[in-house]
C-alpha cells in the first residue's frame, strides 16, 4: 500500500482457547480472531503482523502487532471500544498507536520479557493460569543456574528442533526466580527467544531445584547444544509473554 497508515495494535489475551497466536490451518488461533474483528470494523480486509508467536495455551500481557489501513477519522478509543466490543472476553485490545510506515512490530522490539508462574496449593482460580507443583524446590539453587545464563548465547539445548531460525543466538538480559507467598515467579528478559524456550530453560531449572541436576551442571547443558540434554518443558499454562519494548514506543504507564 503505498499511500496508508500503519498501526501498531497492543493486545492482552488469556492462551486457553487458542492453538496460539499465529494463523493456523484448521485451528482456532488468537491472530484469525483478532482478522475477524479488525475486518468486520474497517470493512476491509485486514492482516496483522505479530512481534512473535505464542504457542497453544500460552498467555499474553502485552502483545504487539502492526497492520495497514488508509487514512483513517475514527479516534484511537473509538476504534479500541469498538474493536473490543467485537472481540471474545479473552481477548483485548489495549492500545492503538499509530508509527511509521515501515515500522515493523517483529523486527523493531528490542527486548521480550516472560514470566512464568507457579503455585503449590490446588486453585481453581490458578486453573490453566500456573502450573500446580507438589513439592517446593531449592530456589536458591535455581537461581544460581539462571544467572549463568546470562554468560552464554547459543541456546540450541533449549530450542524446538527443526525450527526455521538462522541463529539460535540470544542474549539474556535477566533471568531470576522470585518466591511470593502463593508461589514462585520465574522472570527471562532477553533479545529474543527460541522456539520453546523459556518453557526448557524453566523445565531444567526444575530439574535443579528438585535436586537432579547441580547447578553448575546448566554448563554442560549449554555447551552441549543439545536439546535432549535439558530438562523436559514445562507446561504452557504457567507462561506469559508480559514486555516487549520498542524505541519509539512509551510504555503503557
Amino acid at each position: 500500500m503505498a499511500d496508508h497508515s500503519r498501526k501498531f495494535i497492543e493486545l492482552s489475551y488469556n492462551g486457553n482457547n487458542y492453538h496460539g497466536w499465529q494463523v493456523q490451518p484448521n485451528a482456532v488461533t488468537v491472530q484469525a480472531v483478532v482478522h475477524k474483528a479488525l475486518s468486520t470494523f474497517f470493512r476491509l480486509p485486514i492482516e496483522t503482523l505479530g512481534c512473535g508467536r505464542t504457542d497453544t495455551g500460552v498467555h499474553a500481557t502485552q502483545f504487539f502487532a502492526h497492520f495497514d489501513l488508509p487514512e483513517e477519522t475514527s479516534t484511537p478509543e473509538s476504534i479500541i471500544q469498538n474493536i473490543n466490543a467485537l472481540l471474545p472476553h479473552d481477548i483485548a485490545v489495549k492500545r492503538l498507536i499509530s508509527v511509521l510506515p515501515d515500522a515493523h512490530a517483529r523486527f523493531d522490539a528490542t527486548s521480550r520479557s516472560y514470566q512464568y508462574h507457579i503455585h503449590f496449593r490446588k486453585d481453581p482460580f490458578k486453573h490453566n493460569r500456573s502450573w500446580l507443583l507438589r513439592d517446593f524446590p531449592d530456589v536458591e539453587a535455581m537461581n544460581q543456574s539462571a544467572t549463568i545464563l546470562s554468560e552464554y548465547t547459543d541456546f540450541s539445548s533449549f530450542s524446538k528442533s527443526n525450527t526455521q531460525v538462522f541463529t539460535n543466538n540470544c542474549i539474556i538480559k535477566r533471568a531470576e526466580w522470585q518466591h511470593f507467598e502463593e508461589g514462585l515467579i520465574f522472570h527471562i528478559t532477553a533479545d529474543r527467544f527460541l522456539r520453546n524456550m523459556v518453557r526448557a530453560i524453566v523445565g531444567t531449572l526444575i530439574e535443579v531445584g528438585r535436586g537432579n541436576l547441580k547447578p553448575e551442571e546448566i554448563r554442560k547443558i549449554i555447551e552441549s547444544k543439545n536439546r535432549s540434554n535439558a530438562g523436559s518443558s514445562v507446561p504452557a499454562c504457567g507462561l506469559y509473554l508480559t514486555e516487549v519494548v520498542y524505541p519509539y514506543i512509551p510504555a503503557n504507564v
